[in-house]
């Protein structure tokens, strides 16, 4: 069904600027000042991309230090901070903000058809607040460094000498923030903002996951906001809350932790799977298979997410009968991600399938995703993860999960979108060649870490046996492949802003709204009102070879409007 849509004041001005938003004002302050929801979203990848960089690097350091037993480069104590810094700039800085805030600000409002955030004020606070937790993070290198592991698990947090941990803490708690307002706008907006004619089963299905990542940051978030708290308090004010020496107790931090941290873990993957969801739809040329069950299965992990931390504590001593339950819940989580991955792979049978950059990282997604849900069954049964618990197998599920499915999600979809953003295609046989070489190093790095957990390798160790030493040796080359395919994407992209070729409105094919502005976005995203239809509906789409990308058949469309008008009548 198509609806030609009459935009509401709030969603589209009648003094609509021709400009693009990169080239309406320049200058720092427009940019510092901005409450444009494209700029915001720009300058959250920048950052996310520059943490990302950083993060990185801490991650071949701790490859590097791992090629033979003992010391290589660095001494315990720096490899012990290395770790912690890797994973709490590439969690807190780069992961979980990397798509709802970044990609999610840029392209929920376009594709909702609105004209920008419902609160563009507190989106740009949120992305000052997130300025505001980095910068304390980074002070606590300066304050004497912390390493706790990004977990900050007690009693060693309280305990430590190290003068970081109280400026990590105050960083993650300001991130904490930053995320709630980002969801609570993205809630509001979604409700409030769209144009007649969009209903709830017109919305693409990023839309779905970003509503659904949403509800798990405004939900879960102040959890993590109490604990890092109370954990400031105790160190500040020697108050024995999680120090057992002092009467506290160390497992009540594990619960309150995990029960934010593993709904993290979805604010990391609902959003990664929105937009394969989009990628495999548009460059499948296919009507998404089963929209229904892949939208409300967004809103089952949503839900499932708060009642399964307990799969963390498994040797915690809780007891046998709450072990058995989170491992009931915890398999059953499995259910609404393999809908998701089942409708994925019918949406690509009897498709015609264009592999393109995008393309081909949706497929790298589905394929990791599927081992680190797969190895997931493995933590959850309750025999094999008391002997794979805190060994290199959690490491490698972990980032099959976290870097192989959430991030890679993510990069498909800058792959995707970034001819909208920047009006600029980029060079397709690089980023194609790129895929292939993240990929390969990807499975190189972390597969062979598998082996490496259930032969006992306990993960965190600066040092190991001798006989461990070849899987790390392989699992550290396949970091520097991965590495390599990483800034081979960068240039890449590099490239296409200083010379690529001008990209056209709608390059890929795709009937979200969002492809029906120009590339890249008015100031105010439309210039005219936007049509309203089955977002996955592929059919009225043709080839223009004088615009070089796809354009609406309005005599197809005009077609699909009468019999619309007809059914109702």
């Amino acid at each position: 069904m198509t609806t030609i849509v009459t935009p509401r004041p709030e969603l589209l001005d009648t003094s609509v600027r021709p400009d693009n938003y990169l080239t309406y004002t320049r200058g720092f302050l427009s940019w510092a000042l901005t409450l444009d929801h494209k700029r915001i979203g720009v300058m959250y990848m920048s950052a996310v991309l520059a943490s990302f960089f950083v993060g990185g690097v801490f991650a071949l350091l701790l490859r590097t230090e791992l090629l033979t037993p003992g010391r290589t480069i660095v001494s315990a104590d720096t490899y012990n901070q290395f770790f912690t810094l890797h994973g709490a700039i590439m969690v807190f800085l780069v992961i979980i903000p990397s798509i709802p805030a970044a990609l999610g600000n840029f392209i929920l409002p376009i594709m909702l058809g609105a004209k920008d955030v419902a609160f563009p004020k507190l989106n740009l606070f949120s992305f000052y607040l997130w300025i505001g937790g980095a910068l304390f993070t980074l002070y606590s290198l300066a304050a004497g460094g912390f390493d706790t592991g990004w977990t900050f698990y007690t009693p060693y947090s309280t305990t430590t000498t190290t003068g970081g941990v109280i400026p990590v803490l105050t960083g993650v708690f300001i991130l904490g923030f930053s995320s709630i307002f980002t969801g609570l706008n993205f809630i509001v907006t979604v409700h409030k903002l769209r144009p007649p004619g969009m209903t709830w089963f017109r919305m693409p299905l990023f839309l779905w996951a970003l509503y659904a990542t949403a509800i798990i940051q405004v939900l879960a978030t102040p959890v993590l906001a109490i604990t890092v708290c109370l954990l400031i308090v105790e160190r500040t004010m020697n108050i024995g809350i999680f120090n057992p020496s002092m009467g506290g107790d160390p497992v009540l931090y594990q619960h309150f932790f995990w029960f934010y941290s593993h709904p993290a873990v979805y604010i990391m993957i609902v959003p990664a799977m929105g937009i394969i969801s989009e990628i495999i739809s548009v460059h499948g040329h296919r009507q998404i298979f089963g929209y229904r069950f892949i939208a409300f299965s967004s809103i089952a992990i949503a839900m499932f997410s708060f009642i399964v931390w307990g799969h963390h504590m498994f040797v915690s001593g809780q007891s046998g009968l709450m072990n058995t339950i989170f491992s009931l819940i915890s398999f059953s989580v499995a259910i609404p991600s393999a809908v998701k991955t089942f409708n994925w792979t019918m949406t690509l049978y009897k498709g015609t399938i264009s592999l393109t950059a995008p393309m081909m990282y949706g497929l790298s997604f589905i394929f990791l995703f599927t081992i680190g849900g797969l190895t997931g069954i493995h933590l959850a049964t309750l025999n094999t993860d008391v002997h794979l618990h805190d060994t290199y197998f959690v490491v490698a599920h972990f980032h099959y999960v976290m870097m192989g499915s959430a991030l890679i999600g993510m990069i498909g979809g800058l792959h995707h979108w970034w001819p909208k953003m920047t009006g600029r295609m980029y060079n397709e046989k690089a980023a194609i060649a790129a895929c292939i070489i993240i990929f390969i190093g990807f499975n190189v790095t972390f597969f062979t870490q598998f082996m490496l957990g259930s032969q006992g390798m306990p993960r965190r160790y600066y040092d190991y046996q001798p006989e461990f030493q070849i899987y790390h040796v392989i699992s550290t080359i396949g970091a520097y492949i991965m590495a390599c395919g990483f800034f081979l994407c960068a240039a890449c992209f590099v490239q296409s802003l200083l010379g690529g070729k001008k990209a056209p409105a709608n390059p890929w094919g795709g009937r979200s709204l969002e492809w029906q502005c120009t590339s890249p976005p008015p100031h105010d995203n439309f210039s005219s009102p936007p049509t309203v239809g089955n977002c996955y509906d592929f059919s009225m789409l043709r080839w223009d070879e004088k615009e070089q990308g796809y354009v609406v058949d309005k005599e197809l469309e005009a077609l699909a409007i009468a019999a619309e008008a007809r059914g109702h009548s």
